[in-house]
């Protein structure tokens, strides 16, 4: 304690030494720097907090939805009963004879390889949701590439069927 007093012992001197007008000044400003530092280092991060939390819960909320529906789907594929291997590969040759000359397969035991020339968009997100549900197979890998006329490449599939699992 003593030591705080040396030390503010000049400064009080100072303050006595100053005129009343003065006076009023320096206490003005040193109250507008402890505001401003108040407002930057207390009230502004809150702030910020506040103004950002309502788009945050939001994308949080989005981001749950689509947990919670990804979860019941995936509850609602295990409930499936499995295919017999026969009739997923013939499920999936019949998906994939839909989009003509723009896909072939090839069948590997348990794998299914699908090479794609200018197949748009949709079609694709269509055969993926046919073969996802009609042969019960899952895509293991893709290699798609989009050009002007649609994708190209390839996606490997696991029947589910033939021991692949759902």
């Amino acid at each position: 304690m003593a030591a705080l007093g040396a030390w503010l012992a000049p400064w009080r001197e100072r303050w006595q030494a100053l005129a009343p007008r003065e006076r009023r000044l320096v206490a003005l400003a040193v109250t507008l720097v402890a505001l401003a530092a108040a407002w930057s280092l207390l009230v502004a991060p809150a702030w910020r907090t506040v103004r950002a939390a309502p788009a945050e819960i939001d994308r949080l909320d989005r981001q749950l939805q689509d947990m919670q529906r990804l979860a019941a789907e995936t509850r609602e594929l295990r409930r499936t009963p499995p295919l017999p291997p026969a009739q997923a590969e013939a499920a999936l040759r019949a998906a994939t004879e839909r989009l003509g000359e723009r896909a072939r397969i090839t069948l590997a035991g348990d794998r299914a390889t699908v090479t794609f020339t200018g197949v748009d968009g949709a079609q694709l997100r269509d055969w993926l949701a046919e073969v996802r549900v009609g042969a019960r197979a899952r895509p293991l890998e893709a290699q798609l590439v989009r050009t002007g006329s649609g994708f190209n490449g390839t996606v490997a599939l696991a029947l589910a069927g033939a021991g692949g699992g759902g």
